[in-house]
C-alpha cells in the first residue's frame, strides 16, 4: 500500500540542521515547518545584495542628474548632442545595473528562504535520519524525511494471466475503463486478519502482463480517514464476484494428482468413479467452487476416501447440505 502522495524532503542549500520541528510518524500540515537550516552564508549574500541597490540607486541618481544637467545645454547649442547621449546611455546602464541588483536580492532572498524547510503536502512524517548538526546537501543521496498523504491509500496487487481473463469476462463493457465501472466495492482484508471498515474501488489495471512474473498489476484506491493504513503496509484486497447455481465443494473432498484435482462421485449403486473436475482459482473459505466435472444432483465422497479404488462399491453415510456447509453460513 502507498499514500496518493510520498515526497521526500530534500535540502536546496547546503548547510547544518539548526532545528527540527516534527517528530516521526506525526501528523503535518501544508506548509508546516520542519526544519532550518543554519546557512549564514545566505544571510550575508542579502546584506551585500541590499547594499548593493543602494549604491545602484545612488549611481541612477548621479546619471539622471547628469541627463537634467546636460540636456538644456544641448538645446541651446552650447555643447554638442553627443553629450547628451553619452549622458543618457550611462543613465540606461546605470538602471540596468540597478535592475541587476534587484535581482540578485529576489534571488538572494528566496536562498535564504531555503534555509527554513516546510511541508509541501498534507501527510505523515517518515523516518528521520539526520539530527540536529548533521551536514546537508541538495547533493545527498538520503532525503531528510518523507511525507506521505495517506488521506486516500492506493492497494497495488496482482492477478496471473488466467485472472485476469476471468477478471474481464465477468464484468460487462467494450472497453477496461467502462469494464472497470463495473467492478464493485472492494474491501481490504488487513494483516491481523480484520476488514478495513472503508470499501475501495479499482481504478486502475495496467495494461501490460510482466514477462518475469506472468502478471499484471492493479490498483485500488481506499479512502483513509482514520489514518489507520500507512505507506508499506501490506493488506488483501477481497474482489466480491456474484455467482449464480454454483456448485461449491469442501476442499478436503478432493485430491491432487499432476497439477489436476479429482473426487470420487458416487452412483445410485453406490458404485464410486475418480473424476477430474476443474475450479474457480479463487477459493471461498475451505471449499472450492467447482466450473466443470460436476452437475447437480452429483453426489461425492466427503472423507474417508483414501483407501479406495476408483470402480469400488460403497455403502455411504449421506450427509445434508446444511451439515456440509454450516461453516459457510455463519
Amino acid at each position: 500500500m502507498e499514500g496518493i502522495q510520498n515526497v521526500d524532503i530534500r535540502p536546496k542549500v547546503d548547510g547544518f540542521i539548526e532545528k527540527i520541528y516534527v517528530d516521526e510518524g506525526a501528523l503535518v500540515k501544508k506548509g508546516q515547518r520542519l526544519f532550518s537550516i543554519d546557512a549564514p552564508q545566505y544571510e550575508q549574500l542579502v546584506r551585500t545584495a541590499t547594499a548593493a541597490i543602494s549604491s545602484a540607486e545612488a549611481d541612477v541618481n548621479a546619471a539622471q542628474l547628469q541627463v537634467n544637467k546636460t540636456k538644456p545645454l544641448v538645446e541651446k547649442d552650447i555643447i554638442s548632442k553627443y553629450d547628451l547621449d553619452a549622458a543618457q546611455l550611462t543613465l540606461q546602464s546605470r538602471r540596468a545595473a540597478l535592475a541587476q541588483a534587484k535581482a540578485e536580492l529576489v534571488n538572494a532572498k528566496v536562498n535564504l528562504g531555503y534555509t527554513t524547510i516546510t511541508s509541501p503536502v498534507d501527510g505523515v512524517i517518515g523516518s528521520i535520519p539526520f539530527k540536529t548538526g548533521s551536514l546537508v546537501s541538495g547533493s545527498s543521496a538520503e532525503p531528510l524525511t518523507t511525507v506521505s498523504n495517506i488521506s486516500k491509500v492506493y492497494a497495488y496487487f496482482s492477478l496471473n494471466e488466467k485472472q485476469l481473463l476471468d477478471f474481464s469476462r465477468n464484468y460487462k463493457g467494450a472497453t477496461l475503463d467502462a469494464q472497470m465501472k463495473n467492478i464493485p466495492a472492494v474491501s481490504l482484508v488487513l494483516a491481523d486478519g480484520s476488514a478495513f471498515a472503508e470499501n475501495g474501488k479499482v481504478e486502475s489495471i495496467n495494461g501490460l502482463i510482466n514477462t518475469n512474473t506472468g502478471s499484471a498489476s492493479l490498483r485500488a484506491t481506499f479512502s483513509n480517514p482514520s489514518r489507520l493504513l500507512r505507506s508499506g503496509a501490506s493488506a488483501s484486497v477481497r474482489i466480491p464476484q456474484h455467482l449464480e447455481n454454483a456448485i461449491l465443494i469442501p476442499q478436503k473432498s478432493t485430491t491432487d494428482l499432476q497439477g489436476k484435482k479429482f473426487v470420487f462421485v458416487v452412483d445410485g449403486k453406490g458404485i464410486i468413479k475418480n473424476t477430474e473436475i476443474e475450479i474457480m482459482e479463487n477459493a471461498k473459505g475451505n471449499f472450492y467452487v467447482v466450473t466443470k466435472g460436476l452437475k447437480t444432483g452429483d453426489k461425492i465422497v466427503l472423507e474417508g476416501f483414501q483407501s479406495l479404488k476408483d470402480g469400488a462399491e460403497i455403502k455411504p453415510e449421506e450427509k445434508s447440505a446444511d451439515s456440509v456447509f454450516a461453516d459457510l453460513k455463519k
